[in-house]
């Protein structure tokens, strides 16, 4: 399948030679900015956890955005593929009509033996071209805005067509979840924040008093699409925990490429979300910045600019300079279990850059008696490690794919066994 990121530029423009990243060193993620270490798990809550956060926030994601009130509306139930339950509704997210709205389509597995099931974890994402397109299923609404072009969906001027249906379904297995007893929800991201340059003017950051021009650049924790969609993704919670069906405390949130740095973002941001789930999330993401390795700095901020914060920009080539790396997006995870996903041929993305974050966030884990990754070895293809914090590298190129979320399920039924439970 093509991939929905950007065209990758000619390697030699970009280092993928391991024996070329420079040397570097992390920011201690246990050192107190006075010199003192933190050493339990109240100070991590109390002192440390918001002073990363905040950083991320001033110098990469931008500010979170605030909650609003969540009025369901158009809510739809009928009966899915396979036996299945397909619930739809269309979300408005704040204060009156014309408040932004996000079209939300789950699944509920069908009851073995047609008796009311116990309430269901369920797996969240967002989606990059559309809810019908992800699902074949006939009822499914297509979107009325912007869509990317693509020609995996057949899409060539930006409109959703009927003929897009379930091109993209390889990359939401739901029976596959329904069979391991998950509830699956998705969302189309563009119902928010356009994805390209100019989406800010269309996405729902003006409802919410942000700026859209260019006195976005005054300053520079302004938020953009990456926290856009992660404040979607604390939206649709919002709702998921209402329903009888949904147990609230197993959310999982999951994302793939730049809704993999959105679904980091969305986990640290939000703590309600039971696991969160990055695959193949890159820079920006994962992928720890100061390994010159793939995608730098400077070209995603290039290429991509209305997904950052502003202030983002200014690290461009001065990626040692940043007052944070990757891995302290990873360890806002903790104490609840993460997972982290790479593929072998996605190099721009910088697999092995993703496991070193993941090693390297692994001490906030042990603050709380948890195990991490348990390991810094990388693994072998297609073996998953990890403990609380679950890896796997995949055999293939930039996609998400039924393999990935097998593992993503066989974590999830382990790390989130009961209901309630953690």
């Amino acid at each position: 399948m093509t991939s929905h990121a950007f065209a990758q530029p000619p390697q030699e423009e970009f280092n993928y030679d391991e024996s070329k990243v420079r040397t570097y060193t992390l920011p201690d993620l246990l050192a107190d900015p006075d010199g003192g270490a933190i050493a339990t798990p109240e100070a991590w809550r109390v002192s440390a956890r918001p002073r990363w956060l905040a950083l991320l926030e001033s110098t990469e994601y931008g500010r979170l955005l605030p909650a609003v009130p969540v009025t369901a509306e158009q809510v739809e139930r009928g009966a899915g593929p396979d036996g299945a339950t397909r619930v739809q509704a269309r979300l408005r997210l704040g204060h009156g009509p014309d408040a932004p709205a996000t079209e939300v389509l789950l699944f509920l597995p069908p009851s073995p033996d047609g008796t009311p099931q116990e309430k269901l974890p369920t797996f969240l994402h967002l989606n990059f071209g559309g809810n019908h397109a992800e699902s074949p299923d006939p009822a499914v609404r297509i979107p009325t805005g912007w869509v990317p072009n693509g020609k995996d969906t057949g899409v060539d001027d930006h409109t959703a067509k009927a003929s897009s249906r379930g091109t993209l379904a390889s990359r939401w297995p739901v029976k596959l979840l329904h069979d391991r007893g998950f509830a699956t929800a998705t969302a189309y991201c563009g119902d928010v924040f356009p994805d390209h340059a100019d989406g800010r003017r269309a996405s729902a950051l003006p409802s919410l008093g942000y700026a859209v021009g260019d006195e976005r650049m005054v300053s520079g924790d302004e938020p953009g699409a990456i926290a856009t969609w992660a404040w979607q993704l604390s939206r649709i919670l919002d709702w998921l925990v209402t329903l009888p069906e949904i147990d609230p405390t197993r959310v999982i949130v999951v994302g793939h490429s730049r809704l993999g740095k959105t679904a980091l973002w969305a986990g640290a941001g939000d703590e309600r979300f039971a696991m969160v789930v990055s695959n193949e999330s890159g820079c920006g993401g994962a992928a720890l910045e100061r390994r010159n390795y793939g995608e730098t700095v400077r070209r995603i901020t290039t290429s991509f600019p209305h997904w950052f914060a502003p202030t983002f920009a200014t690290f461009a080539d001065r990626e040692m300079d940043l007052p944070i790396d990757q891995h302290a997006v990873l360890a806002m995870t903790a104490p609840r279990p993460l997972y982290v996903s790479s593929a072998v041929e996605d190099r721009w993305a910088d697999p092995r850059g993703e496991f070193l974050a993941a090693v390297a966030a692994g001490p906030v884990w042990a603050l709380f008696g948890r195990e991490g990754l348990g390991t810094d070895t990388y693994p072998a293809v297609d073996t998953p490690v990890g403990t609380t914090i679950g890896y796997h590298v995949r055999s293939g190129p930039h996609d998400i794919t039924a393999v990935d979320w097998g593992h993503f399920a066989d974590f999830a039924t382990r790390v989130l066994r009961a209901p309630g439970g953690r």
